[in-house]
């Protein structure tokens, strides 16, 4: 039998036991900045932004990422491989002199002389000692380190990890080096002209892949690798001082004792820059610490500014056609850790979830909005949040109360004395099957009824009602703050109707300079425009209309406004503008009131602001129609609006919801 081998590495899923991404969550921040006046594709690129409850966003990861690119600026320097050279010829020249004062002849005093005379510029010095005659072995060894170190870090510079590879190479290794480079050279010209082939290819990687252990696949692979390194060692350079550039540059003449090394790679960048000119061949950076960085190292460090610059990037989500899936989930876990890395892979889950979810839909003109269902579900949040505002008020007290003749709920519950509800059988008789189970009798053999098993069937007397709901869309709405409070009290009343007062019939009205029918979709995308004038006459005129399409309903009237009408309908459909408003404006709004008032309709002002002027004119009006005027803080709007309209339907009261609170004080809950 053949056994069959396994392989193991490390889970990158993130964490296999953290909970979904909370979508609810997310589309109530999304809603929220749509009916401030954002756009969905906006309010999206917002929440991944900023992050839900307990998860980071894409803020706080580019946040880090500039700080790693600070951090990288602020601890390095990059006179690293001149330091080191420098330390390697004090220590050359102090090992000589100790010789040279031991040995007593006059060649040595001629030498002392040679050695105090030296430039003091490190190249200039190695320059001016490459034909002396060192009496310390010591000495020259540390001479001769000089140029091996230069040709480790120029190669270091184009080959990550050389310079540890070659810390004890011999003459055939530095010789296969020269070889490598040669061939690589010969390779990237032929590929310029467009005359290289996958043979050619093939045959450099059988004789030199050891040099490569990010083993390319293709030529342009190995282009693309070489290019970036080559690239950042030449934003290194731009970033020296023009002094450490000169210093260096005469320094790496003498590597390996040698200038082709700096020859051959000289011809290597020219093949990279030709072949990949897109890299920033020309950038340079400002480095500000005292940790000194060698060729290579720094070299690094300039690749890793490139690539924190492009995680940057990716992160901002500010190009055209930006998707969270752009995201490098390795690069960022390379240098932010592997918690950045579930955080971004964690947003990315929600924005497909939010797209995959059916939450946001395209319209026929392209653009993206919220679907019906991400209106339900925001509408059901804030709906949940009304009624924890009014269950946590003074007075709230719970009556439960059932119409003995009324319409059936839903909703059962545990049989009281004085009950005169049905019956729930099948619920009753699950009561008593369970509990004979529980106490250990079959109940295949019968059983008993108990008087705790018995559930009775929620009614409810009620009654059909025609609710308009009267909301000022004018600019001053938008301008002192109260635009999102008037959205989430519409949605908030509209999903409390829909899902449990569904025979009631709410109709929305915006009104600016003039009145509009709006869908819940409509008003709650509507954004805030520089259009003067509140036609609250025509917003009455179009009540009147839902009040007469609805004879036998009661009607209920709730204008939510900021201002007294300056506006209103002419005879021939033009709309009038006065501020101060027109007694002409007046008259036909008072007039549209009184129409409505023949209705019987029960009607609520609520007021928003201070304006004595406005106050007034409200207070004369509800007195007209015998309503009242509710002055709410702008946070307690939807629980004013929504508790008024449950006053309206006074005899009628739920039970068993699952919102957590009672409205008000009249035993209204709302079930999810």
């Amino acid at each position: 039998m053949t056994r069959r081998g396994s392989s193991y590495g490390r889970y990158t899923g993130g964490d296999p036991l953290a909970p979904p991404v909370d979508l609810g969550e997310a589309l109530d921040a999304i809603g929220e900045d749509v009916m401030a006046g954002s756009s969905p594709e906006r309010a999206v690129r917002e929440v991944l932004r900023r992050g839900t409850n307990g998860q980071a966003g894409l803020d706080d990861l580019a946040r880090r990422v500039a700080q790693r690119r600070r951090d990288l600026l602020d601890r390095h320097d990059l006179d690293g491989t001149l330091r080191e050279a420098r330390e390697l010829l004090d220590r050359a020249v102090l090992e000589e002199r100790k010789q040279l004062a031991r040995d007593l002849d006059d060649d040595a005093r001629f030498a002392e002389m040679r050695i105090e005379d030296l430039p003091p510029s490190t190249a200039a010095a190695v320059s001016e000692l490459s034909d002396y005659q060192w009496r310390s072995t010591q000495a020259r060894e540390d001479y001769e380190r000089i140029k091996d170190l230069l040709g480790r870090e120029l190669l270091d510079q184009h080959f990550a990890g050389m310079k540890q590879a070659l810390e004890s190479a011999t003459d055939e290794d530095r010789a296969r080096v020269a070889q490598m480079i040669g061939d690589l050279n010969d390779l990237l010209a032929a590929h310029r002209r467009g005359e290289d082939t996958d043979d050619q290819f093939a045959e450099f990687m059988e004789r030199h892949g050891d040099f490569f252990p990010e083993n390319p696949e293709t030529v342009e692979e190995l282009i693309d690798s070489l290019a970036a390194r080559a690239a950042a060692a030449q934003r290194m350079l731009g970033s020296m001082t023009a002094e450490q550039r000169e210093e260096l540059m005469a320094l790496s003449a003498n590597a390996f004792g040698s200038p082709d090394l700096q020859e051959a790679l000289g011809q290597l960048d020219a093949n990279l820059q030709a072949l990949r000119p897109g890299e920033d061949w020309s950038g340079s950076e400002e480095f500000g610490g005292d940790q000194g960085l060698g060729l290579g190292d720094g070299t690094g460090v300039l690749q890793e500014i490139a690539a924190l610059d492009a995680l940057g990037e990716q992160l901002s989500q500010a190009y055209p056609g930006a998707r969270m899936s752009d995201i490098d989930l390795d690069a960022l876990e390379r240098h932010l850790g592997e918690e950045a890395a579930v955080d971004a892979r964690t947003l990315t889950d929600l924005e497909r979830a939010l797209r995959d979810s059916g939450a946001l839909k395209r319209g026929t003109d392209g653009a993206l909005r919220l679907s019906p269902k991400a209106i339900r579900q925001l509408g059901k949040s804030l709906l949940r949040d009304v009624s924890q505002r009014m269950s946590g008020r003074q007075g709230a007290r719970d009556v439960r109360r059932a119409g003995a003749a009324g319409e059936m709920s839903g909703a059962t519950r545990e049989w009281a004395f004085g009950d005169t509800e049905p019956w729930d059988v099948t619920r009753t008789v699950t009561n008593a099957v369970a509990r004979t189970a529980s106490e250990g009798r079959d109940p295949r053999g019968g059983v008993r009824l108990d008087i705790g098993d018995v559930e009775v069937s929620e009614t409810e007397a009620r009654t059909q009602a025609a609710v308009a709901l009267l909301v000022d869309t004018s600019f001053s709405m938008a301008m002192d703050g109260r635009w999102v409070p008037m959205k989430r009290t519409a949605l908030a009343l509209h999903t409390l109707i829909q899902s449990r007062f569904r025979g009631d019939h709410l109709q929305l009205v915006g009104f600016g300079p003039y009145a509009e029918v709006m869908e819940i979709d409509q008003l709650t995308a509507l954004d805030a425009k520089w259009d003067k004038g509140t036609n609250l006459h025509h917003a009455l005129m179009l009540a009147s209309r839902h009040f007469r399409k609805h004879p036998n309903a009661q009607p209920v009237l709730l204008i939510v406004t900021d201002g007294e009408p300056t506006s209103h309908l002419e005879q021939d459909g033009e709309v009038f503008f006065s501020y101060p408003p027109a007694p002409r404006t007046v008259a036909v709004t008072v007039k549209a009131l009184d129409d409505v008032g023949r209705f019987g309709a029960q009607t609520t002002f609520f007021r928003l602001g201070d304006d004595p002027g406005l106050a007034r004119f409200i207070e004369q009006m509800a007195r007209r129609v015998d309503g009242r005027v509710v002055a709410p803080e702008l946070d307690d709007l939807g629980v004013a609006v929504v508790d008024s309209y449950l006053g309206s339907r006074g005899s009628s009261s739920y039970d068993g919801g699952s919102y957590g609170g009672w409205f008000g004080g009249r035993g209204y809950w709302v079930d999810e």
